[in-house]
Order: structure tokens, then sequence, then C-alpha cells
């Protein structure tokens, strides 16, 4: 066989059955991703003749004889292809795990296919951006802008990986090659709940190419939990690396090592395993009902689980005044029960990495991780190592979503490693990811709310139900979280809360953009709704009378023990009169038929903007001989746009250009210390310790160099690529050069604890049509208002608000992770699993306040999570103004619609 890939021949031949991506990656072109191997996510789209296809579905012998264009291939050596140009310039991607993919596609449209882009593009899913700058490139905007020395800060700035991403050589985890490298692959439970009775490995052990199982035996018998946190405490440890008891389907059971993928695939067919058949529960209400059976009977509270012979992980109660007396005398009052469901992450690269042991020992991980440094202290716990004997690090991660703030893989890749001494490959395939990792937490929400008759809130009160699945990572902040923020922007003298999260034999639960605070706020910001509506109030003037202002406490039962978060700044004011300006604004009117009902809703959201008892970094900046700056920081890149900031925040205080600094990160190798990449930290936390890196590092330089002329240090200043002293320039270059003539170098440290912690807010419109007939929704006009403080990087962050609404309304219309009734997921594939592509997703009009915050870097704060918070509760107030009726189970798809509709209007 020839195959012509970029304009060169190979004579190489597929393995027998070998698909064409995974054929092009051993050739080396990385660039070629694996998002589903389904032909569902366009990450591994490729040119055939200069048509897109989807690699993955291509047998690679049938590409013989046919030109194959990769994205490395898609410009001359040396050149960017117009496409490639037009995505830099717009910043069409965020983690670019999409984006090579992406743009092929695009490069290979003609005029006629630019016309319908929501048909054009239905094959490539990018799970970050919602669409809109991609749009852009397609239509040649540019968004980046120039930014002179010293002046970064609050410029729309490219980020700097970008020309790597628009190439394909940006590299994510597999994106490299590795001799002797192993393959793992599991065999993970059919059952619910069961017992190991025996595994039985001889026949797996016996095919050519496999060299061990490992089963619960092999395995540390250690308690854990896969959450990473910087506390222990905050999670259970309920979980083993292997277990000889399994909780739901899909939990791990046994892994094999082989040469090949292949072979290890065939060693788990080949394994005969004996259970014990438990008893299961699926349903959180069943779970907690007396005589349900129990998951975790041998946890106790040491352990950190509330009561698990009720199966309850987390709960927390408590009142502040007499709900049921203020709601006895309210002038109105509202209750109703709403329902969220399971939602996926489906970050387009899924859990996976390389483990090896190096020269000196050091078992190395590589990972898609949102947290290395929390990966590498639990890993060195577990496996009983020193921590300078494990290195955790990841290189650019393809979207987290908070669902790599977990260790799904790590521990297996470390065993593997360990046990046999050799290089090993552990990568979840899309199916994996959706019945072993981690969804969003399901939530059963009944809110009551009662005002009196000028408007003001006389009671609030939550009971929630949280579905932890098998297991308790994240359970208890989520549940509490959940019940925080939604009750603590409101002043209200009566609040009561009463909220459980359940263990059941279902999927885990985790960590998830918003971290339950967007199951609890569509409860809470109806009701809102409802009693404006009672008293004739606009939603905008109930949300005023009502909402906190500084120097107002931020108060939610029972209370919490950290008194640490403070009004930095404060624009939700601002964001209510946005929204309220931009939904009145005069707009074109689609012409709509009769049966189409329109209506307006809007909800608010406030968010701490660093999690409780504390998120440490460090950050490390030094001179270089050459003049340049090296800048070390241990957060992770995974589209958050956090690398772009930090070079920002550090060319600001040195008064230079970015291109003038070195980011290293996300490797404990490198030293200090980072909790991670979540709760909406990389900025607000990591940022402060790169600003006072560089600010230290620019006092030493003005001091060495005012030393080195005889001036006083204020006299001098920095400028570019060199201090300023008397009117006297001295390059860095210069200086570093007589530092090290002393001996001397230039290194700063900067660290931050997390505290004090500021709030951020934000504001949701939306006016939508709904078909009276059908049930179908369409969304006219989305605006999203946010107080970011003094704005880092305002094209960046419009990119994360757009995002987080795209993915946000995902979840609200049609995203929904199905379990049966045997606690199988029913849909664990894209093509099941309504992912919102271009033509779902409505452009979002964000608008900013104008605030700076006192306790963020440089007056910013954080904006990642916070904007997917209020888009379902927004979306469903508006379908509530529409239609008259209030939908209270999510997501919104049109059949669960049509019944209510029918009732009300009928046929």
């Amino acid at each position: 066989m020839s195959f012509e890939i970029n304009g060169k021949s190979f004579s190489q031949s597929p393995r027998l059955g070998q698909c064409l991506r995974t054929f092009l990656r051993e050739l080396g072109h990385f660039g070629v991703k694996k998002g589903c191997d389904a032909g569902d996510c366009g990450a591994c789209t490729v040119l055939l003749d200069g048509e897109p296809v989807h690699s993955c579905l291509i047998p690679a012998f049938r590409a013989d004889g046919h030109a194959i264009t990769t994205i490395e291939g898609l410009a001359p050596e040396g050149h960017v292809h117009p496409m490639q140009q037009a995505f830099l310039d717009a910043q069409g991607f965020q983690c670019g795990f999409c984006t090579a993919g992406m743009i092929l596609t695009c490069a290979s449209l003609n005029q006629a296919q630019r016309q319908d882009l929501g048909a054009s593009l239905k094959g490539n899913i990018c799970r970050c951006t919602g669409y809109r700058p991609i749009e852009d490139a397609l239509n040649g905007k540019i968004n980046i802008e120039d930014a002179a020395a010293g002046h970064a800060f609050g410029r729309s700035l490219p980020a700097p990986a970008g020309p790597q991403i628009v190439r394909g050589a940006a590299r994510y985890t597999f994106d490299t090659q590795i001799e002797g490298l192993l393959h793992i692959k599991m065999l993970r439970s059919p059952h619910p709940h069961a017992k190991i009775i025996s595994i039985d490995a001889s026949a797996a052990l016996s095919i050519p190419g496999v060299h061990t199982v490992l089963t619960f035996e092999d395995a540390p018998d250690r308690l854990f939990s896969t959450a990473r946190h910087e506390w222990d405490w905050m999670d259970p440890d309920d979980t083993r690396v292997l277990d000889n008891v399994v909780r739901f389907i899909g939990q791990k059971v046994a892994a094999v090592i082989a040469d090949t993928e292949t072979a290890a695939e065939e060693g788990c067919r080949r394994l005969r395993v004996a259970y014990e058949i438990l008893p299961a529960v699926v349903d959180p209400v069943a779970a907690i009902a007396p005589g349900a059976p129990v998951l975790h009977g041998d946890k106790t509270a040491e352990h950190r689980v509330t009561n698990a012979q009720r199966n309850i992980v987390a709960e927390t109660q408590g009142e502040f005044g007499d709900v049921a007396k203020a709601l006895a005398e309210a002038a109105v009052t509202y209750e109703g029960t709403f329902t969220t469901q399971r939602v996926q992450h489906a970050a387009l690269e899924t859990h996976g990495g390389l483990a090896w042991i190096d020269a000196d020992g050091v078992l190395t991980v590589r990972s898609s991780t949102q947290v290395p440094f929390l990966t590498r202290r639990t890993l060195a716990d577990l496996f009983n190592l020193p921590s300078d004997k494990v290195r955790v690090f990841c290189e650019r991660v393809g979207g987290g979503f908070g669902g790599k703030q977990e260790m799904f893989v790590e521990d297996i890749l470390a065993l593997a490693a360990l046990k046999t001494g050799r290089p090993v490959k552990f990568e979840l395939t899309r199916e994996e990811q959706f019945t072993s990792t981690s969804t969003r937490h399901p939530m059963r929400v009944t809110v009551k709310a009662g005002a009196d008759k000028d408007g003001k809130l006389t009671a609030l009160q939550l009971d929630v139900l949280s579905n932890t699945g098998a297991y308790g990572n994240h359970a208890g902040p989520v549940l509490f979280h959940s019940v925080a923020e939604s009750l603590g922007v409101y002043n209200c003298p009566n609040k009561k809360v009463d909220a459980v999260a359940a263990y059941t034999n279902t999927v885990p639960s985790g960590a998830f953009r918003g971290y339950g605070l967007p199951q609890a706020l569509i409860a809470v910001e109806a009701a809102i709704d409802e009693l404006a509506k009672q008293l004739g109030i606009s939603p905008f003037d109930m949300r005023r009378r009502n909402v906190v202002k500084p120097g107002d406490p931020m108060l939610s039962p029972p209370g919490s023990k950290y008194h640490d978060v403070m009004y930095g700044s404060y624009g939700l004011d601002q964001c209510l009169d946005l929204v309220e300006r931009a939904m009145a604004a005069e707009t074109p009117k689609p012409v709509l038929p009769a049966e189409w009902l329109t209506g307006d809703g809007i909800a608010l959201t406030m968010i701490d903007t660093v999690p409780p008892a504390g998120h440490f970094a460090d950050s490390t900046m030094s001179l270089r001989a050459d003049g340049g700056f090296d800048l070390t920081v241990g957060t992770a890149e995974f589209g958050n746009g956090t690398s772009t900031v930090h070079l920002q925040i550090a060319a600001t205080a040195l008064a230079t250009t970015l291109e003038r600094i070195h980011l290293r990160q996300s490797d404990t190798a490198h030293g200090g210390h980072d909790t991670g990449a979540y709760g909406s930290a990389g900025t607000f936390v990591a940022g402060r310790a790169t600003q006072a890196a560089a600010e230290a590092l620019a006092d030493q330089l003005k001091n060495f160099t005012a030393s080195l002329i005889g001036e006083k240090a204020d006299a001098c200043s920095l400028d570019g690529d060199a201090t300023v002293c008397a009117g006297r320039r001295t390059s860095y270059a210069e200086i570093a050069a007589s530092a090290q003539a002393l001996g001397k170098t230039f290194t700063a440290v900067g660290s931050s604890a997390g505290t004090p912690r500021s709030v951020t807010f934000n504001v949701q419109g939306f006016r939508v049509a709904v078909n009276k007939a059908t049930g179908e929704i369409k969304i006219l006009k989305s605006v999203h208002a946010a107080d970011a403080g003094n704005v880092a990087n305002p094209m960046q962050c419009r990119g994360q608000i757009e995002g987080g609404v795209a993915q946000s309304l995902g979840a609200t219309l049609y995203e929904e992770m199905v379990i049966d009734e045997g606690g199988r997921v029913v849909n664990p594939r894209f093509r099941d699993y309504h992912l919102p592509s271009f033509a779902d997703i409505p452009r979002t009009e964000v608008v900013f306040a104008d605030t700076s915050d006192a306790l963020g870097p440089m007056g910013a704060k954080s904006m990642s999570e916070s904007p997917y918070n209020p888009v379902a509760a927004a979306l469903g107030n508006a379908i509530a103004n529409a239609t008259g009726i209030r939908f209270v189970d999510v997501p919104l798809k049109p059949d669960r619609l049509h019944p209510l509709l029918y009732e009300k209007y009928g046929s």
C-alpha cells in the first residue's frame, strides 16, 4: 500500500482492522485527535482528497491511493493557512482539542456551504467556546489586540499557545511516543452491586502479549476519595484502587496490561469472575428509606460518612428565625419541587494518562488532570512513596469542567507502572467516560418562599436530596455549596435548609461546573419570579428589593465557620440594570405563527471567588541570562485561559511584553504547590501569587540597578527590556551578566492562600418562543451581564461566559444521562446524548459591570464557573412567562413540555 499524507508518500501498512485515526497518530500526526471513536465529535477530522472525513470511521486501508491532509499539512512548512490565521485572529478556540478538526472542516467549505453553517459544521463539536468565535473566524473578524510594554492587563491579547494549537503542534496527554509502552484495559462490573468471590486470570494470561492482570489482591488495601481537595476531610474515604465489592455498573474490576490495546481487550474478555450478587438501590428516595440495601455498611464517621446505614454520605440542616411562622404570616407564598438530571462533562479529551519509572526511580505520571499536585500527594500516600519520588504533570488539557478534579486513572497507572517496571498507557473510551467516571449531581429541590405586600422576602426554605451515586466524591461540598450562595444572595430574616446527599448504586456524581448552585438556583429563582408575579412587581425590581448589598451579611443556614468572604467589589446592581436595558432595547422581532408564545425571564447568581478553607498557589519568576523571564506556576491550562492571564499579570507588573516571558506550568517537578485549577481559582488565587512574584522581582531589579549606579531604588523604573535609573537604561541582559559576575541571580516567589475571598455576580436574561402545540423552544434573545472586576482579558472573558452559557443551555434543554431501573447508563455515547452543536446555540450579548475588586489580582475576579449558574433558572422563568406554566423537571425537552401545554391550550 502507498499513502500520501500531507504531500509525502508513506509505505507503512496499517494493521488489520485499524482505523485511519490511529494509523495517522502512529505516524506522528498528533493533530488528529480522539474524541469519541464513533464519528460524532469531529476531533479526528482530516481531509481525504480535499473533503473532510472523520478518520475514526475510515478503515485505514481505504485511504490507499488517496491524498490525506492533516492539520500539520494544511499549509506548507513554516507557513500558516488563511483559515489557521483566521482562527488566530478571532481566537476561535479555548482548550483547543477540537480546533484542528474544526479548522480542516472550515477550510474545506465552499461559499454555498458557508451560508448554512449549522448544517456544514454539524459534524464538529466544540464543548468550550459556544461557537461565536468560530463563526467570527469564518467571517474574518479580528478579536485580538496588541499591548504596549507594561499595559498587557485589560487587553484582549491572544493565547500564547495559539500558533501551536492551530497548527496541531500543541501537545496534549497522549501526543507523544514512548518506546516499550504497555497498554491498560479494564474489566468493569456488569452488576450494580456485587461481591467478587474470585477472578480467574489464567486464560487472559495465556494470550500472547499480555503481561499481567491486576486485581484487588494486587492493589493497596487503603480507602481514599477520588475527589481532589486541599484537605482530605472534605470528602469521605469510601473508595479503593480496586475493590472486592462493586457498587455500580462500570466500576473497575481488574486491569489487563499488554503490549497492545487489542491484546489487553481480549484479555479482559477472557477473565472469569465469580460474583455474589447483592441487592441494589438506584433511586435516592428509596436509598434513604428504612430497610434499603446498604452500600457502604462498613463505613463510619471516621471515614467521614454521615450515616452509612441509611446511605447518607452528607447532610446539612439549619434555620435562622422561624420559617413556618413567616410563611403563615406572608402576604404571598410559593412552594415548588424541581428535579435536575445527570449531565456529563463531555470534555473532548477523555480521562487518561501515561506512567513510567524514570532513571532516578521517580514514579512519573503524565495525566489529563486539573490537579497535578493533589494527585501526587494521594499517589504518594496510597503507594507509600516519598513525595519527591512521585512526579505528576500535564501538558495542555482537552477540557475539564470539574470532571478532572478527580483521580480516576492515575491510581491504576501508578499501580501498573510499579508492578511492571514498564511505561504504561491508560486512555478511557468515550463509553467509559459516561459509565465509569462522574457526572453532575442529580437533585430534587423543594423551595418554599414568602414575601410581604411590599415585595420584601420574609421566608426562604430549601429541602434538597442529592444523588451522589455509588461513591461520595464531592458529595458534601457540592451539597453545602448548593444551599449557600443561592440563599446568601438574598436578604431574608427567616431561612431554613434541610439537605441530604444519598448513596445509590449508580455511576458516581462529582465536581461539575457550578458545583451544585445551578440545581438549587432553578428553584430559588423560580420562587422569586412567582412571588413577584403574585405581587405585580417586575422580576428586576423584586430582586433589587431583596439582594444583598455591600455591608449586608451573606447568610445561609446553618451558617459557616469561615468568615473571610468580603465584598471585594459589588456590581450586582449594575448587572441587573445592564440586562434590563438590553432586554428592553429595540431589536428585530421575528414573525412567528399564532401557535408560538413569547416571554422573557431572568435569573441572578452570586458565587464566592474561592472555595472555603484555603486554596493555595505558588508562583516563581526569575530573570534569564538573555534578559527574558521564566514564570513557573502550578495551575493547569484546559481552556480556562489562565496561561494568558498569568502572563498578562506578570508582563504588567514588570512593564514588559508577553513575548519576553516563558511560562512553565502544571508540573510537580517545578517545585512549589498549587491546590489546582478548580473553583474558579486559576486567576483569583494563582493570579495573586503571580502578581506577588512579579512585583517582588521588579523590586529586585530596581534595587540592584540602583546599587550599581549609586541611586535610590525609587528613582528607578522598568521599561520593556530594561531598567531606567536617573535617565540611564540598563538592559535586563546586562543586569543578568552583572549579577552573574557577582554570583547573584534574580528569583522571586509569590504565594496566595486563597483568603480573603470575594464574590462574583452574574445576571442572565432570555427571550423565548414556545410552540404551544409541540413544546419546541426557540431562544430569541440571550443577554448576560457579569461582574468580573477589572477584566484581565475582555475577549477571553467573554469567551468563558459564552461557553458557560452554551454548556448550561445544553444541560437545560436536552442533555441527559439516562439510567435504567437496573442502574445501567442507557446512552453512553455522544450520538445518543445531545451535545450542543453550532446550530443549537444562540449568540449571547455579553456586558460587563464597571468594578474593580480590592482582593483580586489587579482588580480581577473569577469568571469561569459563574456564567453557567443562572442559565437554567433564567430559561425556566422565560418559559413560564411565555406559557403561564411552571415547568419543574429539567431538561426542558419538548416531550416534557407538551403534556401540560396540551392540557392548557389543547391541540
